[in-house]
């Protein structure tokens, strides 16, 4: 029994067509709730499972579909293999399967690799026009299009032109050796097909269980014919109406080491209600990230189902500038209950990620849960733990890996303030400060980080510090140092992750209005003072009025861009500027007393 069946409400099913039979998979209930049926396409030399994960995903919201390719997995193969596998009978098979599956509703449909440039040719072609809703592409691109793309750099060389041929030709390499006659075969039937698994969980992160299946050897020996029957032939003479008749969703993996993502330029031209979306990882992503493949898919086909049926949704479709970086990647933030933390949130949610966020109070990561839905976050949770506490932070970590999945963006924002002379600062009161602002990021890092490193698809790791990191002052003795130490922190840790492609930056704000004023305590003097202090605090920090949303900002700008070090304010600016170049005048400004 492959892992697909074992899903529950999975139902098998066999289509005939040109003389072979499909076996087809269904996940989720149409029934009366008439819910829309998404097609996944496999590629090479994958199988139906290699959608597995992605799918039990999906199946909660969509009539799910998946079926063994011709001459792939448990569906019979053409005889003869030559001409058996042609772009045309493809086309037949895919027509046969959504007629029995969706007869009289159009599928959204999704190609993965060679998936996928099969779906070019079914999103393409007049006979499939209403037929399909909308189509998903990863990781394979149309044939027509790619020969137009080579004939337009034979024909007008530029350097860069040249380049990009010369790059794209060098990852193709496979493509010749399988137009090779029996060599393919024999190598997949033999010492290939047993060290594939190996391979792909070595060199793609792709993680061990039931896929590959057991019929990987034969699959890839019969899909070797999917090159050698489609790939000159539409290379040299690629067609000329090769326009996308459907709402088209493009995910290019950054890392793809098959595919540059050059060969998508212009792109447009074909398929003119694009969108574009891009990912940090590597080829397999229906196995290294079906958590972030099942966001997009599901917020795609929502979208257009609401275009077709005037019934919108109750939350909104990003229009955050980050849409395209952020959209369906998991992002957790602490101290997420109020200020930077829940700004961060809603800046993370606007450009279309799902959201954990994590706070002490439990009301608040609610709320702030809630509100991030509300916003644009397909998805949204709150979760409720104190930072500092080790075995609470382990829990965490298990329970969001094995109920939402890795984290790609962890931001480490929890932090108290506390301000007082050093001898006025008791051993609790150090405790206190360097269990929340720097053993909550330790925590943090060390867990999430690790599960990042581990996925092996990179990832970031934001670490809230403070101009107080490199502004000394004689009233922030405890403080500045618990986030002079997440700054160096960062920085080591920077130096380790880099060659796992996972980026750290420290980000440091100087006064921002947000209420950990309210809340800082102060040593050395009794309630009714601090009380007193607390509110000339507030007061000030509110004339400044810096709002925690223009953090957030720089937040998701240092994750774009990949910046180690990201002062804010003005303020925090000049101090970096001169903790860098006059040193001494930062000490002397450090020796004068605080407004309270």
């Amino acid at each position: 029994m492959t892992d697909l069946m074992r899903l529950h409400g999975a139902r098998e099913r066999w289509v005939r067509t040109g003389g072979i039979e499909l076996c087809v998979v269904e996940l989720g209930d149409t029934g009366e709730t008439r819910r829309p049926t998404v097609v996944l396409v496999h590629g090479y030399p994958d199988s139906k499972e290699v959608w597995s994960e992605v799918a039990a995903r999906l199946a909660d919201r969509f009539h799910v579909v998946l079926y063994d390719v011709r001459g792939h997995g448990r569906s019979t193969a053409p005889a003869p293999l030559r001409g058996g596998f042609t772009l045309e009978k493809l086309t037949d098979d895919f027509v046969a399967v959504i007629d029995a599956v969706s007869p009289d509703r159009p599928v959204h449909l999704v190609g993965h690799d060679w998936g996928s440039v099969q779906s070019w040719e079914f999103a393409t072609v007049r006979r499939t026009e209403g037929r399909i809703a909308s189509f998903t592409s990863m990781s394979g691109p149309s044939l027509d299009h790619f020969g137009h793309w080579i004939k337009q750099r034979v024909k007008r060389p530029t350097p860069r032109k040249v380049g990009q041929l010369l790059g794209q030709g060098a990852k193709s390499w496979y493509v010749y050796m399988l137009h090779t006659p029996v060599l393919p075969e024999l190598a997949w039937r033999g010492p290939l097909g047993k060290r594939w698994p190996g391979i792909l969980e070595r060199v793609e992160r792709v993680p061990a269980g039931d896929y590959p299946t057991p019929s990987l050897p034969s699959d890839a020996a019969h899909g070797a014919w999917l090159y050698r029957d489609n790939v000159r032939a539409r290379l040299r003479h690629p067609r000329e109406d090769a326009y996308a008749h459907a709402p088209v969703q493009l995910i290019t993996p950054l890392g793809d080491a098959f595919l540059s993502p050059r060969l998508y330029d212009q792109l447009e031209t074909w398929a003119p209600r694009l969108t574009r979306r891009t990912l940090p990882a590597k080829h397999w992503v229906p196995r290294t990230r079906p958590d972030q493949l099942a966001a997009w898919i599901g917020e795609f086909v929502t979208a257009h189902e609401e275009k077709e049926t005037g019934v919108l949704a109750p939350r909104t479709t990003p229009e955050s500038r980050y849409a395209d970086r952020f959209g369906g990647q998991l992002v957790l933030v602490t101290g997420a209950g109020s200020g930077i933390g829940r700004a961060t949130a809603f800046a993370f949610a606007e450009a279309g990620a799902r959201v954990i966020a994590v706070d002490r109070d439990a009301e608040s990561a609610a709320r702030t849960a809630e509100m991030a839905r509300l916003i644009g976050a397909p998805e949204a949770w709150g979760e409720t733990v104190d930072v500092c506490d080790e075995q609470a932070m382990e829990k965490l970590a298990e329970k969001v890996a094995a109920e939402y999945g890795v984290v790609d963006v962890l931001v480490n924002n929890a932090g108290i303030g506390l301000s007082g002379s050093f001898f006025d600062t008791t051993p609790e009161d150090w405790k206190k400060v360097l269990d929340v602002n720097l053993w909550g990021v330790i925590h943090g890092c060390r867990l999430f980080g690790r599960q990042m490193a581990e996925r092996g698809q990179g990832g970031h790791i934001v670490n809230t510090a403070s101009a107080a990191a490199y502004q000394p002052s004689k009233a922030l003795p405890a403080y500045s140092t618990s986030k002079a130490a997440v700054l160096m922190l960062s920085e080591c840790l920077r130096a380790e992750l880099a060659g796992k492609d996972i980026g750290v930056s420290a980000i440091c704000p100087g006064f921002v209005n947000t209420n950990i004023t309210s809340t800082a305590r102060f040593a050395g003097v009794d309630a009714a003072e601090e009380k007193r202090r607390q509110k000339k605090s507030s007061r000030l920090y509110g004339l400044r009025n810096y709002p925690p949303e223009k953090v957030a900002d720089a937040i998701l700008a240092a994750v774009v861009h990949n910046k180690a070090v990201v002062p804010v304010t003005p303020e925090a600016r000049g101090a970096h500027l001169m903790s860098r170049f006059t040193p001494r005048a930062l000490r002397t400004i450090a020796r004068m007393e605080p407004p309270l």
